[in-house]
């Protein structure tokens, strides 16, 4: 369902980076801006990865340039086929439809065809922005430029800015902790050059000798003390097979891609501040004809209620402690996907918590917000009874079934309505039912009166129960004169409770799925596992109206004074599974209050 975008004639973006990137456009400083966004893949990519993907697509876009997606696959022990293709498809389920948002993302130039090192461009930006073009999602891989990367390596060497190294993993970490020098830092060219040719060839185990650059072991920057370019790993990789046994290290490998691929804006977290010192040295100590990238770096996004860490939320996984990198509960983009949040939420959110060089939490009440206020406008309402309780309206006739109109969404008049049927036998949410009710409840009771929505005005005037003694049946009696919409509906009456037809009603099971975690950081203090929301998922078998049957897996539904929902994979014909993407109102500001 397509409706008005509110941000219609919102600014474009800016920030720090996008203003050196305005400067750089206006003193054509570059041909074109080329940016890129590099995920490793040992994992699913989160919500953290999609301000990344806004922020480099997005300036690609903006000023008529283009960005890369590049696996940055240097390390065979920990990256997987799985995790190249979810990291595909999440980047392009993100960015599809991005000329729909009109967030201020106006091209600021043409976006020329244009080719890198002879190669066609992956991810024109051009093509995004007409939303019925593929989007061509072939990446490039660090892993295809292995042999440009050993020719660097072997200049470096040659020019004595690189020297292979006998000491151990904890011996070359102890001696630079210390600002102490290998014994093996002055070997002549020759023999690096031979020693790095026979581990190439392999000819030596893993661990027994890395390439490391020769810079300064007394710099206060720890990366700048000589840092390991190479290391020896006999393992088969997903991309080259078994041609390599010697891996680059990330710093010399993300250096190099950038400058082999053209990349003008080297955006990183700011984490790699520290590195952009090594960055700017492998360039200025290797033979490159100009121009050169430039690493900027922004402060990552940190959310609360969860965490970010690619290690624990593989913990999570491996743990058995959710279910699969898709859960729900996940902050994967892939498990956000499922829950039912939509590509353009994700990036209004990505948007509007801005870029920044300073570290800050980001309350995932702002995401929650945005959610919401995208399905207030686009959600179609329907009647859902999660915790079924069955009640009679013993005045409307047994035989008797009416059509009553239900609005599809009052925020959008072009939604139109639907019809819902009624009868005498019902089914209201136990929730909206108390015995015993506090002072202002407004819902059910026994006594008390209720309008159905879009339907009449009942009293409860019996409540039957089991042998247990729970509430199984109420026995209501209706005000037959107080159809909604009818001549005679004006009686006011406070409390307005949803249903659905007993007789006609499908089954549904429904998961309500809740934060993950029950503190704001759970990583700040402990075992972060330890503050696992044991309530982050329950499920119930609900009742829905007839048309749900029909649920569209790409629509969020707005149950009607429940939250939102959208269908589960997991659903087979005639058994709809829906997952509670959020709930109407932010309960867990209500319950920080009170504590």
């Amino acid at each position: 369902m397509t409706t008005p975008n509110q941000n219609e004639h919102a600014p474009a973006p800016s920030d720090f980076i996008r203003d050196v990137v305005a400067g750089d456009v206006k003193s054509r400083k570059h041909a074109q801006i080329h940016t890129r966004f590099p995920p490793e893949p040992n994992g699913y990519l989160h919500i953290g990865h999609a301000k990344a993907i806004c922020l480099n697509f997005g300036i690609a876009h903006e000023f008529g340039g283009v960005c890369n997606i590049r696996m940055d696959d240097t390390n065979p022990a920990k990256e997987e086929v799985e995790y190249v293709d979810s990291i595909l498809a999440d980047t392009k389920w993100l960015i599809d439809g991005w000329a729909d948002d009109n967030l201020g993302l106006k091209p600021r130039g043409k976006t020329p065809d244009t080719k890198v090192n002879g190669n066609k461009t992956d991810f024109e930006l051009s093509a995004i922005r007409n939303p019925k073009s593929e989007i061509p999602v072939e990446p490039f891989h660090a892993s295809d430029y292995f042999d440009q990367f050993y020719e660097y390596a072997l200049q470096l060497v040659r020019n004595g800015n690189a020297y292979v190294c006998d000491m151990t993993p904890e011996q070359t970490d102890e001696f630079r902790r210390l600002g102490k020098e290998s014994p093996f830092r002055d070997r002549s060219v020759e023999e690096n050059l031979d020693l790095l040719v026979r581990m190439k060839g392999g000819a030596f185990p893993d661990g027994a000798r890395t390439l490391r650059a020769k810079i300064d072991m007394s710099s206060p920057n720890l990366w700048l003390r000589d840092p390991v370019l190479y290391r020896i790993r006999h393992a088969e990789h997903h991309h080259t097979g078994n041609k390599w046994c010697i891996y680059p290290m990330y710093d010399f490998a993300h250096t190099l891609s950038d400058y082999i691929e053209g990349i003008t804006h080297s955006v990183c977290t700011l984490e790699f501040e520290v590195h952009r010192p090594l960055y700017d040295w492998l360039l200025a100590s290797l033979d490159l004809p100009r121009p050169l990238p430039h690493q900027y770096e922004f402060a990552r996004l940190n959310l609360t209620y969860t965490v970010m860490s690619k290690r624990k939320l593989m913990q999570l996984v491996n743990d058995r402690l959710v279910n699969g990198w898709d859960d729900p509960r996940m902050p994967t983009i892939s498990g956000l996907r499922r829950r039912g949040m939509t590509a353009s939420a994700l990036r209004s959110f990505a948007y509007h918590i801005g870029i920044t060089k300073y570290p800050s939490m980001t309350d995932v009440a702002l995401l929650e917000h945005t959610v919401r206020e995208e399905f207030n406008r686009s959600a179609p309402r329907r009647l859902a009874v999660l915790r079924p309780l069955k009640i009679v309206i013993t005045n409307y006739p047994e035989s008797k079934v009416e059509e009553l109109a239900a609005v599809n969404n009052p925020e959008d008049p072009g939604a139109g309505s639907r019809k819902i049927q009624f009868g005498r036998e019902l089914f209201i949410d136990a929730a909206d039912f108390t015995e015993t009710p506090p002072p202002k409840y407004f819902r059910l009771k026994p006594g008390g009166e209720v309008r159905l929505k879009y339907a009449y005005i009942i009293k409860c005037d019996e409540v039957v129960k089991g042998d247990d003694g729970a509430v199984i049946e109420l026995r209501c009696t209706a005000d037959l004169e107080s159809k909604s919409g009818g001549a005679t509906s004006s009686r006011k009456i406070k409390g307005t409770i949803h249903w659905v037809s007993a007789a006609r009603a499908i089954d549904a099971e429904v998961r309500l799925y809740d934060r993950l975690f029950t503190v704001p950081e759970p990583d700040a203090d402990g075992d972060f596992k330890s503050f696992l929301n044991p309530n982050s998922l329950d499920v119930v078998n609900a009742k829905c109206e007839p048309s749900l049957a029909d649920a569209d897996p790409q629509v969020s539904y707005q149950f009607e004074r429940l939250g939102y929902f959208a269908l589960d994979p997991d659903s087979k014909p005639g058994k709809p599974v829906f997952n509670r993407t959020i709930t109407l109102k932010d309960t867990w500001a209500k319950e920080t209050r009170k504590h």
